[in-house]
């Protein structure tokens, strides 16, 4: 005999280590200020392209240099908030807007001064901010990931509108006049691709959550009963 309850001993289980809560990322750390960097280049970008006549070589280069300045942020912001856990609802907000922000700027400067098709920057723009909307209206169903395609296009249009901000003649300014082209096309088949997977994402998470109503009332012995003949 030890005296001690059988139910009491039977019952006696060890408490938990209680689990530390994750610590909060803030809002200065690396990945962040990267984003940060490249909105505050988008007024200094757009002043450089368009000063004088828009058109000096010199000014254009300062220009090109800021806009690869932020084309190399966007590679390294969204790369680092996630491998270091520092992603942060400022960052899911702004990393988005900066990235459109940046490309919208150049490409409506270019159409502006003359350098660049309107239906170019009007196809491009249209693509990036409907898939964007896109993806918030599907995100309750899950996240569409990018995909190898939708990253090409992305280096893609980069190196195209950075050759398109430099002033560049003979088979460069024929080169990239080819490499826009390709751009052009990738974020056509790129976003057409995205709205079927949007498409099938939205279909699969309303079947699942059907499913789960449904689950309910197959479980439940009342609803069993109810559905049974009266004798």
């Amino acid at each position: 005999m030890t005296g001690v309850p059988a139910s009491a001993a039977g019952n006696h289980r060890p408490k938990a280590a209680p689990v530390a809560p994750a610590p909060k990322v803030g809002l200065w750390n690396i990945a962040n200020i990267l984003t940060m960097v490249r909105l505050v280049l988008v007024p200094g970008f757009v002043l450089l392209l368009v000063h004088g006549d828009g058109h000096d070589p010199a000014w254009r280069s300062f220009a090109w240099a800021a806009f690869a300045v932020a084309m190399i942020t966007d590679l390294y912001d969204g790369e680092l908030a996630r491998r270091y856990g520092l992603v942060t609802d400022f960052g899911k907000i702004a990393d988005p807007i900066a990235d459109k922000a940046i490309m919208g700027a150049a490409l409506i400067g270019l159409s502006a001064l003359g350098d660049l098709p309107w239906w170019v920057t009007a196809v491009i723009l249209f693509r990036e901010v409907g898939i964007t909307l896109m993806r918030f209206w599907v995100i309750r169903h899950g996240v569409i990931p990018a995909s190898r395609g939708g990253k090409l296009k992305t280096l893609t249009q980069g190196v195209a509108v950075g050759m398109y901000i430099l002033a560049l003649t003979g088979p460069l300014a024929t080169l990239r006049a080819v490499l826009m082209g390709v751009a052009v096309f990738l974020t056509v088949a790129t976003g057409l691709d995205y709205i079927r997977q949007a498409v099938l994402l939205r279909r699969a998470g309303l079947a699942a959550i059907a499913a789960i109503a449904a689950i309910p009332d197959a479980a439940d012995p009342a609803a069993e009963r109810s559905r049974e003949p009266d004798a």
